[in-house]
């Protein structure tokens, strides 16, 4: 069985380096001309390319194999009153991340934001969440990563969750092929169970993301090591192996915000929990310090199982 670990986003060993720098609506529409608009577009973007790019050789030189891409890359890319050009502008430096990507065999994903909802009972909320959504599965088309994939929650739970449920389905059906084939669902921490997750994920035939906190969080009292199995199935089909979200709570064992680094004697028990299953995951770790919670982690790991065999500093096998 073989764990790669992986973070989300910012590379804080990689100071004053950020793909996430943004352009408010607000401020795009203050600019007096057509031409300052793009401008500031194209300059912003490029400054986010060129450190996504930084970010990528980063994680190549530290043998970091799992990477979240930002939601914000391209700024004002999915408003509907810019709808600028920015996959002709950004054409050359998109292949070139791709290249980057497919040359060290990374796998990298997206998590769009919040306020994308599928199942939402509002239609501009659903059409909104379609255009965005369609933003992530162009950047892995412009990137000619074919592997690439986006994390989503369910969504609301307005009128029941039964009816939300089959609103999800309804609605994931009237989604583009280039959206649907793309999609990963994820637990919550406080609406929809991994249970529930897990079965709406069978339904539709998509690989599950297993939030481990967010099943402390939230569970229905159902037992974690009896959905495991059918959780590692939903990804029979898939080219890439499951990945899980593992993060520590801040305070409390069911404070839902993130902790800076990572409980290590927490995730070695669920990593041993694993092991009856024995297959090969990738675990994004969702930690306040980023990269450094993994090497923060791998210490941890290394001193509390010494007879685990590291193949590289972000990568095990047992």
């Amino acid at each position: 069985m073989k764990v790669r670990l992986g973070y989300v986003a910012i590379a804080l060993g990689l100071p004053k380096v950020t793909s996430s720098s943004n352009v408010t609506y607000t401020y795009y529409q203050k600019l007096a001309t057509e031409e300052k608009k793009l401008d500031k577009l194209k300059q912003v973007s490029l400054s986010n390319v060129d450190d996504l790019k930084k970010i990528l050789d980063y994680n190549n030189q530290n043998n970091i194999h799992f990477y979240r891409i930002t939601s914000a890359l391209i700024p004002l890319a999915t408003h509907p009153d810019v709808n600028w050009n920015y996959r002709s502008i950004f054409d050359v430096e998109f292949k070139l991340l791709g290249n980057i990507i497919r040359k060290n065999n990374m796998r990298v994903d997206t998590h769009p934001d919040q306020f994308n909802v599928i199942n939402s009972v509002d239609d501009m909320v659903v059409e909104n969440t379609k255009r965005n959504l369609m933003f992530h599965a162009n950047l892995f088309k412009d990137m000619k990563y074919s592997l690439g994939k986006m994390v989503l929650h369910v969504g609301s739970s307005t009128g029941g969750k039964e009816e939300a449920l089959k609103r999800f389905e309804n609605n994931f059906k009237s989604f583009p092929d280039e959206i649907t084939s793309k999609l990963i669902l994820e637990n919550d921490d406080k609406t929809f169970t991994t249970k529930e997750t897990l079965n709406l994920c069978k339904k539709l035939g998509l690989p599950m993301v297993l939030d481990v906190h967010h099943h402390i969080c939230n569970n229905n009292d159902d037992n974690l090591n009896d959905l495991l199995s059918d959780i590692f199935d939903t990804w029979k089909d898939e080219e890439l192996p499951p990945k899980f979200h593992f993060s520590s709570p801040k305070d409390s064992p069911k404070d839902r915000k993130h902790a800076d680094l990572i409980n290590g004697n927490h995730f070695v028990e669920f990593i041993e929990s694993c092991k009856l299953i024995n297959k090969d995951f990738d675990i994004m770790i969702e930690a306040k310090n980023k990269d450094l919670a993994i090497f923060d982690l791998v210490n941890s790991v290394k001193n509390l199982r010494k007879d685990w065999k590291w193949i590289d500093s972000s990568t095990f096998e047992l």
